[in-house]
Parts: C-alpha cells; structure tokens; sequence
C-alpha cells in the first residue's frame, strides 16, 4: 500500500536546491524535433516558413504556405553516454522510437481580388519538444563516501528529533519527520536507520554524529534512468500582406512528464569496516503544464530573400513533484525495508518561469533551385525564475539562478538543393552554453542532414540529425561532490510524411 503526505514548498527547495538550475534548464530549452525537413536544415526557418515546425520558430511561417495540408513524423531516438567517474569510463546506449509530430494548417485565400490581405491561415500542431528518455552508468573508485551526504544533513539535528516514538511505523516516522522538521532531518533519520551513520552518544541532545564505515577510497557504482518527454501543442494564426509581409501568432500550451530514477551502490570498504555494502535509490517523478505564446514576422525584401523576427514569451509551468526513497546497508534496521518507493513525498505545486527568446532570421531563395537560410537566436537564462518568489529558498535558488547562467546565443544555418522531384538538404546548429563558466554544461553542436521525395499530392522526407554535448552531473546533491563527466550523443532519425489539399 502506498503512503504519502504532503510537503511544504519550504521541504521542496531543500531537497532540490543543488538541482533546481538544473531543472529550470530543462524546461527551458528544446530540442532540434519536428518535421523531417526541418530538423534536417538544422531548424533555420525563421525566415522561411512552409513547415508544421517552423512554427516553434515563428509563428508568421504558416502563411507562407499555398494550400491546406497535414504532416505525421515519427523518430528513431538514439542516445550514446560516454560516462567518466574518477577515471573510469563506462559506455551506454538508449534507443526508442515516437511519434513526435503531427499537425495541420488550413489556408484561406481572399476572394477578393483587391484586398491588401491575401490570405490567412490556421494552423494545429503537436511537436515532441524535448525526449526525456535517457539512462546512463558510471562506476569509479572514489575518495567521497555516500556516509559523507547522511552526515552534512545531519549535523546540528539533535538525535531526538530524528528517533521513533514508542510503537511508531518506520515509515511513518520518516513521513512525520519530512513533513514537520523538514528534508535535513529526513535524511539524517534515513542515515541513521540505514546504518550508515551513528551519533556520538546516546543523548537525545547530541548533534554530532560519526560514519560507521572505515574507507580511503571506495567502489561506487551509479545509474540514473529517466523517462518522459516535454511536448507542445500549437494553435496559430497568420496572414499574408500585399503578398511581400506575413504577420503570425501562437498560442502553446506544454504538458510535462518525467520520472527519474537514481540507483548508487557503494562498496569496497576496509577490511574492518562495520559496514560493508550501501544502496540509495531515489525516485523523483514531475508532472505539470505550461503556456507560452509567440509573435513573429516575415518580409520579402525582393523575389531572392527574406527577412524574419520573432518573440517567444517566457513558458509558464505549473508542476507538481513528489519523492520516494529506499536505503539498506549491512547495519540498517530490520524493517528499513518498509521506506520503499511506495511511501510518497508529495510537494505543493510550484511555477517555472523560462526566459524569453528573440529570433532573427535571414533566407535566399534561387528560384526553384534551392535555399540558404541563418537563425540566430538569444535567450538569458539567468532571467529564469521560480515562483512563488516570495519563498526565501526560492529566492536562494533564483540568485544563483542569476549569478550562474548568462545569455545563451544559438545560431542554425540550412540549405535545400532540388533536382527535379528530390531535395537534399543539410544544416548545422550552435548553442552555447547557458552556464557563465561552461563546466556544467558545454557548448553544443549539432549537424544534420537529409532528403525528400515530391510525389505532387504527397512528400515524403527523411532526416538524420546528429548533436554532441558534454555535461557533468552530480551523484547526489551534498557530499559527493566529484561530478560524472559524460560526452552525449544524440542521433535522431525521422520519416515525415505530408499530404497536400
């Protein structure tokens, strides 16, 4: 059965202070998806328009499009995670296959022959923004012991504050403890029951406490599995201008689901040591929505070439997290096993609020023959918030927020080449990094390429988009604080297909 209380936002701040930045990014940043065509030009369609996906980008692009029409893409998703903790290096892969867009545009064209306004559009589209599929492995031998996480939390907790009252459920006890003196004391009791820490003394008012294992260095091993994606569905309006402006809207409304597990085994003690073997496993599930909205333009300045601009309002998220944990060791309680996955920490909903981003674009079309076309983008992620900001840890996390991320410029350069029913096509994306010190996360680069086929009624498009990234990423939030360097590659293959009306 499984049990649960809900925690104030004060008990949320605590247990994702070392990750909230982390988090923010998340949400605010998205992933080359979409259309085939799209993602294979690297997503440089501000100033272009004429697909489902352009849409992200500017909103005036469904305009441009000369008839109705519905495209479906599906993407082969393939990540490679070259971990390296403490000079060893572990190798992992994760494939999966989604449907990650589908959408529509409905063009109207005026009847009236000398209307300024030509035609306007509606357009629908569903776009898989951000895959949250992942799962990577590192093992190393490390002078940082998980002991070193229970005993930050727990030092300056008297020992009665975290001990079991006469006939009290474990679990209950962790659930109590959590909800009433917060998530230090939390862990301090999950430490201390789990057999990885003991206090000085037997006073119920020490607040010193000492490891149980005895270690120059030890084994760890670490895997951190995570599911779900952050999609967006797009409502939009646009319309054409004396056939030289194309004006456009959006509305988009996010949904968000993501499930995060962390597994560390901890092993390789001293001889002597008391305790011999460690696991800690954490499971944090979020679930929320969101609302952006976009407004964009495109100008021909002459047959050959197009400018465009676009805004991308901040995205609101409303999201709910809860919490679960399990620990055994060696020394632990024998009923440690009741605190499992079952029993819930539950948080009060609480706001991401993403920064805004300027888009401004430039296109050359020669003819029927092909394009060139630049993106450039800027977003400053330390305009990033979480709300409400009148919480004092929210606003601890908003000034790092602000001291530790800049402005991030990102730059998508794409061509087509048509030779008579094919197009080939092939882009290239830079973003750097939203960190002012580019350790946590680097710079990325991303390539991409692809081709079509025009039936006349029908196209079908192929894509092959490729993006390397290195991050570091801590084991756990305190105490182990050698970060797992990881190079991550991303491959994604996408088949779209199109019908004309």
């Amino acid at each position: 059965m499984k049990k649960h209380l809900t925690f104030p936002l004060l008990f949320l701040c605590a247990l994702l202070s070392a990750q909230n930045i982390t988090d923010v990014l998340k949400y605010s940043t998205e992933n080359l998806q979409g259309t085939a065509r799209f993602q294979s030009m690297g997503g440089a369609f501000g100033a272009l328009g004429g697909d489902l996906s352009a849409l992200n980008i500017n909103p005036a692009g469904s305009a441009v499009f000369n008839n109705t029409l519905i495209t479906i893409s599906g993407t082969y998703y393939g990540t490679d995670n070259d971990a390296n903790y403490f000079g060893t290096r572990s190798n992992t892969n994760v494939d999966n296959i989604n449907m990650n867009q589908i959408g529509g545009v409905f063009v109207f064209k005026s009847t009236n022959a000398d209307s300024d306004w030509k035609k306007f559009s509606l357009g629908f589209n569903y776009d898989l923004v951000n895959n949250f599929e992942n799962s990577y492995f590192a093992s190393g031998r490390s002078n940082q012991g998980v002991d070193s996480y229970f005993l930050n939390f727990a030092e300056g907790t008297p020992l009665g504050n975290i001990l079991l009252q006469d006939g009290e459920l474990i679990e209950n006890g962790y659930l109590d403890i959590g909800a009433n003196a917060g998530f230090s004391d939390q862990q301090a009791f999950l430490g201390y029951y789990g057999g990885v820490i003991d206090p000085s003394d037997d006073d119920p008012d020490t607040d010193e406490y000492v490891r149980n294992a005895s270690y120059t260095n030890v084994d760890q091993q670490f895997r951190r599995n995570s599911i779900g994606n952050n999609s967006k569905f797009t409502a939009n309006i646009a319309t054409e201008y004396k056939e030289k402006l194309y004006l456009g809207a959006s509305l988009n409304f996010h949904s968000v689901f993501n499930e995060r597990l962390d597994q560390l085994t901890e092993t390789g003690y001293d001889p002597n040591s008391e305790i011999q073997r460690i696991t800690f496993d954490n499971l944090l599930t979020t679930r929320g929505n969101g609302f952006s909205y976009s407004l964009g333009a495109i100008a021909k300045l002459n047959e050959f070439v197009r400018l465009g601009a676009s805004y991308q309002s901040p995205t609101w998220y409303r999201l709910n997290d809860d919490f679960s944990q399990r620990i055994n060791s060696n020394l632990a309680d024998e009923d440690i096993n009741f605190i499992d996955f079952g029993i819930i920490n539950l948080f009060e909903r609480y706001t991401i609020k993403t920064p805004s981003r300027l888009t401004g674009s430039m296109a050359v079309i020669f003819g029927k023959n092909g394009l060139l076309s630049l993106d450039y983008s800027y977003q400053d992620f330390s305009n990033a918030e979480l709300r409400p900001q009148d919480d004092p840890n929210f606003r601890s996390v908003n000034s790092r927020i602000a001291n530790e991320l800049g402005a991030v410029s990102t730059i998508r350069l794409g061509g087509e080449y048509r030779i008579a029913q094919f197009s080939l096509r092939a882009g290239y994306r830079y973003e750097q990094s939203p960190y002012a010190n580019a350790d946590t996360i680097g710079d990325l680069n991303g390539i991409s390429g692809g081709i079509g086929y025009n039936f006349g009624g029908s196209r079908l498009d192929f894509s092959l988009n490729r993006i390397n990234q290195d991050v570091n990423e801590q084991l756990l939030d305190t105490g182990l604080v050698t970060p797992i360097t990881i190079n991550r590659v991303l491959t994604n293959g996408t088949l779209s297909y199109t019908i004309n009306f």
